[in-house]
């Protein structure tokens, strides 16, 4: 197995009297793929702010290549190789797809000149938005925005993508392209943390499946093991998760 690219280690997080993530041990390697569920509330998105450094842990350590970057801040660990796309596209108001991708590969990968539209064009071939590189972001269909969230994290150059729920809102084709897509970046050796509650899609690009409920691990494994344990089914699929 490759060492981790990206860890935590008992990672918990409070608000006042509110334990959200209770003692979380997470890690992730290259070209790995691994799917996240749970009923909500169950502290997935925390664990991914935690890990790319938008919230502050209460407790415990999160370690890139085995160095403890707790203190670091996101768009240091940004360089570090931790990208991130999340379920609400953000793009950047009043500029074009392709100037959108180019302040992530200029600034989150701290890329050259000579290099940033060379890279531009990689990302924008792989994620489908050559045809649409110059108009405006806000113009776009919401698979449109979704890709190019995506885009715009990839021109940052990860070793590890997590994902937050980019399949919601789409239709059924408009997912399994975006699974396509996901594939290919695994192929790619690019470590994807995907949180999804569109479970079958998931399943189609996983080969490893965490389930969380009330801010820790339930079940860690092969995804049909995962799906067959009765603690997830009782604590997510028993519940009518959306």
């Amino acid at each position: 197995m490759s060492a981790p690219v990206l860890a935590g280690r008992g990672l918990t997080k409070d608000y006042g009297a509110l334990r959200v993530l209770d003692g979380v041990d997470f890690e992730v390697g290259p070209a790995a793929a691994v799917g996240i569920v749970g009923p909500n509330g169950a502290g997935k998105t925390t664990l991914l702010g935690i890990l790319a450094g938008s919230v502050t842990p209460s407790a415990g350590r999160v370690f890139i290549d085995g160095d403890d970057v707790t203190g670091l801040r996101t768009e240091l660990r940004c360089r570090r190789g931790v990208g991130r796309a999340f379920q609400v596209p953000r793009p950047f108001g009043g500029m074009t797809v392709l100037e959108n991708v180019l302040v992530g590969a200029a600034y989150g990968a701290g890329l050259s000149r000579s290099r940033l539209y060379a890279r531009c064009v990689e990302v924008l071939e792989l994620c489908g938005l050559v045809d649409v590189a110059n108009r405006r972001a806000e113009s776009l269909g919401l698979m449109h925005r979704k890709r190019l969230e995506l885009a715009r994290s990839l021109a940052t150059g990860p070793r590890v993508l997590l994902l937050d729920e980019i399949g919601g809102g789409l239709t059924d084709a408009e997912a399994e392209d975006l699974v396509i897509t996901v594939k290919q970046l695994i192929a790619l050796g690019i470590g994807v943390v995907w949180i999804e509650h569109i479970v079958h899609i998931l399943l189609k690009v996983v080969d490893r499946l965490v389930c969380m409920d009330a801010g820790r691990v339930i079940a860690d494994g092969v995804p049909a093991e995962v799906l067959r344990n009765a603690v997830v089914i009782d604590a997510y699929l028993g519940r009518g998760a959306t």
